[in-house]
């Protein structure tokens, strides 16, 4: 009969563990259960959805591929007016008719859904760009200008209107 046990001369066949010096044995316990209850978001009726799952029901116009399909929605029809509108009152540019041998630079629409910070859409953007692949500099544009200051450079100038002073 085959046993667990190293046998010695001498010794019975059944093996006994040698004793604990005083130690008790560990016997496997449970964790202790959570203190009342767990508290969660939901359990609280706090809802926040993610908003890359798209699982929201708000039905957008989709994007058009051009302002011929554009004009047809009246979402998009009023964004391109607003935007029209914008350009010809801030003086934009000057209309002036068409010279013979003068190159035309043409321009395109470009159309956006614009958010609110939960998702939601706020309107439809409608923006008209000039396309610069149909420009030639110095006989369409002299020099082009962006009116963008980084932070950088506010410091500085503050910090050098501070020491003057």
């Amino acid at each position: 009969m085959p046993t667990n046990s190293i046998l010695s001369p001498g010794t019975s066949s059944t093996y006994t563990p040698p004793p604990l010096c005083g130690l008790t044995p560990i016997t496997p316990t449970r964790p202790p259960p959570l203190s009342p209850q767990m508290q969660t978001r939901s359990k609280h009726g706090i809802v926040k959805p993610n908003p890359k799952f798209g699982l929201s029901a708000i039905i957008r116009s989709p994007l058009p591929k051009n302002h011929k399909q554009a004009l047809s929605d009246p979402n998009w029809n009023a964004a391109m007016r607003d935007e029209y509108s914008a350009l010809i009152e801030t003086g934009t540019w000057d209309l002036v008719p068409r010279s013979a041998g003068v190159n035309i630079v043409n321009c395109m629409w470009l159309f956006r859904h614009k958010l609110n910070d939960n998702g939601d859409l706020e309107r439809h953007k409608a923006r008209l760009v000039c396309d610069g692949k149909s420009q030639v500099e110095g006989a369409d544009c002299d020099e082009t200008f962006s009116p963008v200051v980084k932070p950088a450079t506010i410091r500085t100038i503050l910090s050098l209107a501070m020491a003057l002073q």
